[in-house]
């Protein structure tokens, strides 16, 4: 199985390291394309896939490609290699805001494209990609896709309509997360914890928490409720949190994130 990938920065990058250290696709029938020799050379010395300036030279050399470059550079791109994209390729898509019927018409054909969303999480093997295939791309296309994805994110097939939703809840909200992690750290420094030691356990309660969701199958409002006790600290860093409006905050933060998606 040929693989391309046309841009290797860090979503590219967690995303080829993903399919290499899981096994799902040898080395050397992975080529990748970026604008700069040094960058190149770099990934080659840490990969050893096949490098290349020539996007066109990408595309023609994969059964499936990645188009992983900023969405601002996709209609460039796509204009630089439709002429060489045949119906027998899968084209995967990482950018938000490009549709199906984007592609379409920028290539001037239907082809076989998969809309993705990962996020950065797929650099330690723990993303959350929202996949939405085109109607030329089969079932067993799909599955294939997604046992590719494996190597570095779990998978959800959702309908289009929803892909700028998985930019803001999944796609952008790991930045979200890490500034929470952040925040608590600091408050941890200024209360005489080392700050290696405030990022270990600020990171660990954001694990741990997040797997309770997902495991327990209770409400994140039932999990909450359990770590309030009565006339406890919970309760009031709780009650200061509300008061300061975090629950609105991350609303419209999101609302932002999901109107900017929908209007690239």
């Amino acid at each position: 199985m040929k693989i391309g990938f046309i841009g290797c920065g860090n979503m590219g990058t967690a995303m080829m390291q993903g399919i290499l250290d899981s096994g799902k696709c040898k080395k050397e029938d992975i080529m990748i394309s970026c604008r700069t020799q040094a960058t190149l050379e770099e990934k080659k010395k840490a990969f050893g896939v096949e490098i290349t300036t020539d996007n066109r030279k990408v595309a023609e050399f994969a059964k499936i490609l990645f188009l992983a470059v900023k969405p601002q550079f996709y209609a460039e791109v796509v204009d630089e290699i439709k002429d060489v994209l045949t119906e027998e390729q899968i084209i995967i898509s990482i950018a938000p805001g490009k549709t199906l019927a984007w592609f379409t018409e920028q290539i001037g054909r239907e082809l076989k494209v998969i809309r993705t969303m990962p996020n950065t999480p797929a650099r330690v093997a723990e993303g959350l990609t929202g996949m939405c295939p085109g109607a030329k791309v089969t079932e067993e296309e799909v599955e294939t896709i997604r046992d590719l994805f494996s190597g570095f994110s779990k998978t959800e097939v959702i309908t289009e309509n929803l892909m700028d939703v998985v930019t803001a809840v999944s796609g952008s909200s790991p930045a979200y997360v890490f500034m929470f992690i952040e925040a608590m750290a600091d408050a941890a420094v200024a209360g005489g914890m080392p700050r290696s030691q405030a990022y270990t356990f600020a990171a660990q309660a954001v694990l741990g928490s997040a797997k309770m969701v997902l495991e327990t199958g209770k409400h994140p409002g039932e999990l909450k409720d359990m770590v309030c006790s009565p006339a406890g600290t919970t309760i009031q860093a709780v009650r200061v949190l509300e008061e300061k409006g975090m629950r609105s905050s991350v609303f419209e933060a999101m609302m932002k994130c999901l109107d900017i998606s929908r209007n690239m």
